[in-house]
């Protein structure tokens, strides 16, 4: 486990490293993103903090800039549970409107009286700050839809099980009112099991050679 853990960080280490902005970037149309931040290490290296991928052919970008570009934390569970961590940390009782999911009507005529647009965009702009200032990634090119759904679940596992990957004190995923965030030191939550095996493995190196 640690060992395909370890290769992992070091085969992403070397990856092209893209940041905010990253619009005019070419990187691969399809594959898994894997997200660093600042401050964070693990194995030698930045340690991941979240694994991620598209279903949609050909739009990992469009992916990517919901949680970078796009202030609507319904379209990115990246961006909502960084939201949450904030909220928890100042134990502010708004938490509970921001975990609203927005994107279906009845919620938004439900809780019409209760939701403070102004606020949200505030949290979105703390949110997006964070994000552009913090985090980096790479891409893991992988063409195939289920492939790739089926490695980005696997690559999860890995670094979810790995005791080598733990949070530092500082990292505001240690103030999210999620256990598993807190305790798997990634900001996710699916996917916490199940880890890479040694084809799974063979199959990246393979992926990367080209």
């Amino acid at each position: 486990m640690k060992n395909h853990c370890d290769e992992l960080h070091q085969l992403c280490a070397n990856l092209p490293g893209y940041k905010y902005p990253f619009k005019d970037a070419a990187f691969p149309q399809n594959g898994i993103y894997i997200v660093f931040e600042d401050r964070e290490a693990a194995h030698g290296t930045d340690r991941i903090v979240r694994i991620g991928t598209h279903t949609g052919h050909n739009n990992l970008k469009q992916r990517l800039s919901e949680h970078f570009y796009t202030e609507r934390k319904d379209r990115s569970i990246f961006r909502k549970n960084i939201g949450r961590a904030f909220l928890n940390k100042a134990g502010d009782p708004y938490l509970k409107i921001w975990n609203i999911d927005r994107t279906v009507r009845k919620n938004r005529e439900r809780y019409r009286d209760k939701i403070d647009i102004e606020k949200e965009q505030k949290i979105e702009q703390q949110v997006s700050k964070y994000i552009r200032e913090r985090i980096s990634f790479a891409v893991l090119p992988v063409n195939d839809k289920g492939k790739r759904l089926e490695l980005e679940s696997k690559i999860i596992g890995t670094v979810s099980l790995c005791e080598a990957c733990t949070a530092s004190k500082h990292w505001l995923g240690l103030s999210s009112p999620k256990e598993k965030i807190r305790n798997s030191g990634l900001w996710q939550e699916q996917g916490l099991g199940i880890p890479l095996a040694a084809e799974d493995m063979k199959l990246l190196r393979k992926s990367l050679s080209k």
